[in-house]
């Protein structure tokens, strides 16, 4: 189908839009809740500005508040030696997956993973890399950079201690400066969880929350639960059709507790409104919502899709970032509000002089 026989919410530049580069955040605010905020509703013209700080005076009363708990590795390793020929390595499979598949022979630990690899054109099935500690031998090469590679490393040692020692935190191409010590703390929500680290990017929306915000939140009435998805390449993956119907996401692990489950659904019985924070968040209950009928335990692959003509059942208002052009991101958030509105509220972010992606200001759809 040629592109101007697209209708219109589905054509992939309908979500294209001018932002000057000046707006891209490059380091993060000076603090998490001082951000700014966009409000804006699924019937509103005119969106508010404000400060996070302020999320409390536009939540609706006793709201269920859900985020991703998922906590960022330190994953990206660049080669050693003077033959290592520059190459870069993202792991992209979950550590706690890593952890569980993983063996030991001849006094090595080895596991499989999905990697990016780059250059990707030097990445011959066969050949061998080093990154510190960690060999990687190319199993199957993939589109883009994508790569199956067996990991090993000396058995005395633990792989996450490893990337501790030598990865790097993997900021998004877009922040164009090295990553620093600053970025171990500030690219990671302060809900991270230690025992589920595995996402290759920060669920972003979480950046602007502080313990003292999130407390002043439940003592004002509101509830708070915590899902999880491990963000890797599903999330930032480019869509590359001309129909945004075409494009296919890649699964991403995600888990929702019984707990949880049972938070939102006690939620909905009581006509209380489910706010997502963050385009995970929201992925997680409307995709497993998708699969089981609503919102059930659930622990796996997850690659739902949410582009207009979704039918969301379950989450009413959204916390989330400002999103790349053309992006599935920015797609999700169209499809949940209105493409044009939310491009509208783009538009005003950035006459706001809004700063915009994942070290960015926010916005809060309301219900």
């Amino acid at each position: 189908m040629k592109s101007k026989d697209i209708p219109s919410r589905f054509c992939l530049d309908a979500y294209d839009y001018h932002l000057p580069e000046t707006l891209i955040a490059q380091n993060p605010p000076q603090t998490r809740d001082g951000s700014r905020l966009l409000i804006t509703g699924k019937g509103d013209d005119s969106p508010e500005v404000g400060v996070f700080e302020d999320i409390l005076d536009h939540l609706p009363r006793r709201s269920l508040i859900v985020v991703n708990n998922s906590r960022v590795v330190p994953g990206r390793l660049r080669t050693v030696g003077e033959h290592g020929g520059g190459m870069e390595m993202l792991l992209l499979t979950p550590l706690n997956l890593l952890r569980r598949a993983q063996r030991t022979e001849r006094r090595k630990s080895m596991v499989a993973s999905d990697v990016l690899l780059r250059p990707a054109k030097k990445a011959k099935v066969g050949k061998v890399f080093q990154f510190s500690e960690i060999q990687a031998r190319v199993l199957e090469k993939g589109e883009f950079g994508q790569t199956k590679v067996e990991l090993s490393w000396p058995s005395e040692l633990v792989l996450e201690k490893i990337l501790r020692t030598s990865g790097e935190i993997p900021l998004p191409p877009y922040i164009r400066r090295p990553s620093d010590q600053r970025d171990l703390e500030r690219y990671q929500t302060v809900y991270a969880d230690e025992q589920e680290a595995g996402s290759i990017a920060a669920p972003t929306a979480g950046l602007h929350f502080t313990p003292l915000l999130r407390d002043k939140l439940i003592q004002a009435g509101h509830e708070w639960a915590e899902v999880t998805l491990y963000v890797g390449y599903g999330t930032f993956s480019p869509i590359r059709c001309d129909d945004i119907r075409d494009h296919r996401m890649h699964g991403e692990y995600v888990k929702i507790t019984q707990g949880v489950a049972e938070a939102v659904r006690r939620a909905k019985q009581e006509g209380r409104a489910v706010v997502a924070v963050g385009t995970t968040s929201m992925r997680t209950l409307e995709g497993v919502a998708a699969i089981q009928g609503g919102v059930e335990p659930f622990e796996g692959w997850l690659d739902t899709y949410i582009c207009p003509g979704f039918t969301f059942q379950v989450v009413d208002g959204l916390i989330t970032n400002f999103h790349l052009p053309k992006s599935s991101l920015l797609v999700l958030v169209s499809a949940f509000a209105g493409r044009e509105r939310i491009l509208a509220a783009y538009r005003r972010a950035v006459a706001e002089g809004f700063r915009f992606f994942s070290y960015g200001d926010a916005m809060f759809i309301r219900p």
